[in-house]
């Protein structure tokens, strides 16, 4: 009788001891915060780099990888990626045979990931809006000292810096893009007060590449022009004469920022 009487407790509590072993073996399987969105990859020890979306979409292979044209000359080694998976912390941009070109494990601190070839060339990849020091805001702000001091061009190549404004606040207008043969394609102003700065292609764009990076915001700082998209990725420009902008490196499609009057 006494044993009858147990067996109903025994079950119960054997039943809350599975529930609750349950849910410690769920909390400890639970899986890592999903990679899709945008990235950025870079070759290291070079200024080649692209901006890469992980898409949470099944692919061909893996999920989705989508990257703008100019990336097939920036970095080569990316015209054999078509698609892309997670497993566990790793992220591995996948070939056509689905097989692991690249495979970036969780860096140990801040930075990037990295990554390997067979050949021994090194890849970093970081988090659209990532330095290899750590974050920075996806909408840079320029201070008010930053509106009116000169920005240090110490160390930089003199040829690189023709016609390089003086203040950020000097960056600020009206411009157009222009590509290989079409010209103000786009149009884009570059405005700011004490607090931010934004960004804003104006209606019309005919720009297909401009109106899907969607600038958002930008900053200036010794003599580089930075476009910063919404998603956070972002292109760097350099002056090239009084009013003009071009993208540095110089990879796909002739792109040249030029000052207009509204």
């Amino acid at each position: 009788m006494r044993l009858r009487r147990l067996l109903p407790l025994l079950g119960l509590a054997s039943v809350g001891w599975m529930t609750w072993t349950g849910c410690a073996a769920a909390q400890e399987a639970s899986p890592p915060p999903n990679a899709a969105g945008p990235w950025e990859l870079a070759l290291d020890g070079s200024f080649r780099r692209c901006g890469l979306m992980l898409g949470a979409e099944p692919g061909s292979v893996g999920r989705v990888l989508r990257f703008p044209a100019g990336c097939r000359r920036a970095l080569p080694m990316i015209n054999g990626i078509v698609g892309w998976r997670q497993e566990g912390e790793m992220i591995q941009l996948l070939d056509r045979e689905g097989q692991p070109v690249l495979a970036f494990a969780t860096p140990e601190g801040d930075g990037p990931r990295s990554a390997e070839t067979p050949g021994g060339e090194r890849y970093s990849l970081a988090q659209a809006g990532m330095t290899q020091a750590g974050s920075r805001p996806a909408a840079p702000l320029v201070t008010q000292a930053a509106l009116t001091t000169p920005p240090s061009l110490r160390g930089a190549a003199p040829e690189s810096w023709a016609g390089a404004p003086s203040t950020a606040a000097a960056v600020t207008g009206l411009y157009t893009l222009d590509r290989f043969v079409e010209k103000d394609v786009c149009r884009v102003v570059l405005r700011a007060d004490t607090a931010q700065v934004t960004a804003q292609v104006q209606e019309g764009c005919r720009d297909p590449g401009l109106a899907l990076f969607d600038p958002t915001a930008w900053h200036y700082e010794a003599g580089r022009l930075t476009l910063v998209a919404r998603r956070g990725h972002s292109v760097e420009l350099i002056p090239v004469g009084e009013g003009r902008w071009r993208r540095d490196p110089e990879i796909g499609t002739t792109f040249v920022l030029r000052r207009v009057e509204p």
